[in-house]
Parts: C-alpha cells; sequence; structure tokens
C-alpha cells in the first residue's frame, strides 16, 4: 500500500532518494522502480530492514535499477552529510517519535536545497476516533505518542525551512478497518467483522477495481486514514 504520491516528487535519474523510517520497504522499492534512482532506506527495527533488504533483492533480480542500501538508524539522528538527498520521504513515522522537532530538523538536514520532501502521518479526525475507542491502540510499546492537527504538522514542516507545495488525504477505506480494531481490541484480528474487512481490503490492493477507487477518491477528504504534504526546502 502506497501513500506518498511519487508522480508529486519528480524523480529523475541520478537522482538521490532517501526513505527515513522505510519499514519493510515499501516506498523504497516504489522508489527503486524509477530508472536510475539511487536510494536508501533507513530504520531502527532490524527484522522490518531485513524485510526491506529481501524486497530489494527480488526486485534487483526482476530488473536493472540503480544503487540502494538499507541501513540501521534514528531519524532524529541520521548518519548522513547535509544537502545528501534530491528526495526524502517520511511515511508514518513521526506519530511514533517523542522529539518530533528533532526529526524533522534532521530530514530537512540532509535534503538538497530545492529538494523535494513527502511527509505523511494518521490524519487527526480518524485517528482520534482509533484512540477513543482503545487505550491500549497508542499506549503499547512503539506505538503512536501523538496525533497531529493539519495546522500543527504544516508549522512543524515549514518552521524548519520547507515551503508546502500540495496537501492530500489517502486511504479512506482503511479508517472504518482501524476503527473495527480498536473496538474489538487492537490486536484482535480473528473477529468476524475484522477478518471480512481486511478480506476486502486485500482484495482491493491486489485488483483495483475502478469503483473502489472511485468511492475511496470521494471519502478521502472526509474520513482519509493518512494526511500526506509535498514540501520543497528553500534555497
Amino acid at each position: 500500500m502506497i501513500t506518498v504520491d511519487f508522480a508529486r516528487l519528480n524523480l529523475r535519474g541520478g537522482m538521490r532518494v532517501l526513505d527515513a523510517g522505510c519499514g519493510t520497504g515499501r516506498h523504497l522499492a516504489e522508489a527503486f522502480r524509477r530508472e536510475g534512482v539511487a536510494v536508501v532506506g533507513l530504520d531502527r527495527n532490524g527484522e522490518d530492514l531485513a524485510k526491506a533488504g529481501n524486497l530489494m533483492r527480488l526486485l534487483e533480480r526482476e530488473r536493472e535499477g540503480g544503487p540502494w542500501l538499507v541501513c540501521r538508524g534514528d531519524v532524529t539522528s541520521l548518519p548522513f552529510r547535509d544537502g545528501a538527498f534530491d528526495v526524502v520521504v517520511c511515511s508514518e513515522v513521526l506519530e511514533h517519535v517523542r522529539d518530533a522537532d528533532a526529526a524533522v530538523r534532521e530530514l530537512v538536514r540532509v535534503l538538497k536545497p530545492g529538494g523535494s520532501l513527502a511527509v505523511s502521518v494518521p490524519r487527526f479526525f480518524p485517528e482520534l476516533v482509533c484512540w477513543s475507542l482503545s487505550r491500549a491502540y497508542h499506549e503499547e510499546e512503539g506505538g503512536h505518542v501523538r496525533i497531529f492537527t493539519r495546522r500543527e504538522l504544516l508549522g512543524l514542516l515549514e518552521g524548519a525551512g520547507t515551503r508546502c507545495r500540495h496537501v492530500s488525504y489517502r486511504h479512506a477505506l482503511h479508517s472504518p478497518y482501524w476503527w473495527l480494531r480498536c473496538l474489538v481490541g487492537h490486536k484482535n484480528d480473528v473477529a468476524l467483522p475484522v477478518r471480512l474487512y481486511r478480506r476486502f481490503l486485500e482484495w482491493d490492493i491486489v485488483r483495483g477495481p475502478a469503483w473502489v477507487r472511485m468511492i475511496d477518491a470521494l471519502l478521502n477528504p472526509l474520513i482519509g486514514k493518512s494526511i500526506v504534504l509535498y514540501l520543497e526546502k528553500g534555497s
């Protein structure tokens, strides 16, 4: 499931892309599919990094792409020089980070002047419903420690030296799924309503029928699970 729209990042051969908090590599792989783009994925979770590395090796066997690297690290202290990347992606990460200011400063620091930054976090209202339904949802180790309002997130990013070009909302049909999970216990993935809804989402991801995409697009402004900001670093 891809949250960031890479068409808005204008990737070209020779560019260097950082996926900060890459997890198992979904956005890392999407960037790698662009011809001649060098990609780096960073995450604190060693198990997720191993999965990301396996995914990249699989893609490398299927097609010729640019160089890639996955490494372990902390988004609040990135091990890269200033202006090292043309594009930085940070998707569904900042809600896990207690020092979000430090993380944002680092994301902007390693981005070259004029470079593109894409940041996504859970949207305020759908996330607030999850917190209201389940205390355990946001109190588990490594879970969500904050809910961002659009204004707060935008102020944080623009205050670090970026300018917002576009805001979008994604994955509306995933919001009810997580509301169901929180209602029955967010670790309970065997409850019948949860299983049925998950099967629908998996079917949608694999098949992508036009009518479901249309419903999702219509609902995104209302209950989109994620907010995505596309920004540019000042010169």
